[in-house]
């Protein structure tokens, strides 16, 4: 069974920064992309950012410039480094990651999900 697991989320003031990372574990995964989505409230999930195995990047328009996502393949983690933070930043961050375990067939896999609040 695999497991994505979530840190890094909290409190901080506009203008600052948070570094959330996403650890997926089980035997035999072979991950394809990681990504990370959000969720604000009465808002729908959308994708924040995404990562292939092989480093392509994607990212929101809202976030281009002021996130990173990044990946060690080696510890099957995904980070995203966020800067420069705005209100409007503020939701529930959720880990995705397209992984084949052993003989089934690749899907998607979820985080539970780690909250960002952005206040002063």
């Amino acid at each position: 069974q695999v497991q994505l697991v979530e840190s890094g989320g909290g409190l901080v003031q506009p203008g600052g920064s948070l570094r959330l990372s996403c650890a997926a574990s089980g035997t035999g995964l072979d991950i394809n992309t990681m990504g990370w989505y959000r969720q604000a409230p009465g808002k729908q999930r959308e994708l924040v950012a995404a990562i292939t195995n092989g480093g392509t990047t994607t990212y929101a328009d809202s976030v281009k410039g002021r996130f990173t996502i990044s990946r060690d393949n080696a510890k099957n983690t995904v980070f995203l480094q966020m800067n420069s933070l705005k209100p409007e930043d503020t939701a529930v961050y959720y880990c995705n990651a397209n992984i084949r375990q052993l003989w089934i067939p690749a899907r998607d896999s979820w985080g539970k999900g780690t909250l960002v609040t952005v206040s002063s």
